[in-house]
């Protein structure tokens, strides 16, 4: 029953972020914008207007809190680990999830940079939207190579409360069923068929 459940609320979950990405579309005829090609073009005129807006790089600095400014090398410092585990875990799915069955994580649809497109912000503001979309994008892309992996080596439920439970926990065994995990565990290694499906769809 718990189990039914859990699932319910896991299909909710999945079922709002179609919603939300339909919702988020819907806003290209709004600010006159459209995707080409992981490309966004806006209006020749919104274009316009929108760097009339922009706030020039010597006044942005110049309004800046200074704490925001000392503590900016720290932040940008972060590149160099995330750059390396970004390389690390795609040579690890390139390499290990041919030879455990599970589909590759495609990097494209979590880092998504395409904020530098807007007319409004100026060379600093895109950086920073560049900097902040790659970490972010990064971390949903390590999260989900890690799912992965997790329900091919370890699907078991936790029995604590937590606030990491991933698209993959559905197909989890449940805490404590040493029977089942025994009986379906090679079943379960290998239950990506929802991803493949997920795939063909998306390819129609």
């Amino acid at each position: 029953m718990v189990e039914e459940r859990l699932q319910i609320i896991l299909d909710k979950i999945r079922a709002l972020e179609y919603e939300l990405f339909a919702e988020l579309q819907k806003k290209e005829k709004e600010f006159f914008y459209e995707v080409q090609e992981k490309r966004v073009k806006f209006q020749q005129e919104i274009r316009k207007h929108h760097k009339t807006l922009m706030t020039k790089v010597r006044h942005y600095m110049r309004d800046a809190a200074v704490m925001n400014v000392v503590t900016a090398p720290v932040i940008y410092s972060c590149i160099f680990p995330a750059l390396f585990m970004d390389l690390a875990l795609s040579v690890y799915q390139a390499i290990c999830f041919p030879v455990y069955g599970i589909p590759k994580v495609r990097r494209s649809d979590y880092i998504v940079i395409d904020r530098h497109y807007l007319s409004y912000l100026n060379a600093i503001e895109k950086f920073n939207c560049v900097y902040c979309g790659y970490f972010n994008g990064l971390a949903g892309y390590v999260r989900e190579i890690a799912a992965r992996t997790e329900q091919y080596w370890c699907p078991i439920k936790h029995a604590r409360k937590h606030r990491a439970i991933h698209g993959r926990y559905k197909f989890f065994f449940e805490y404590g069923d040493a029977a089942t995990y025994r009986k379906e565990i090679e079943k379960v290694r290998r239950s990506f068929d929802d991803l493949k499906k997920e795939e063909n769809q998306e390819n129609a």
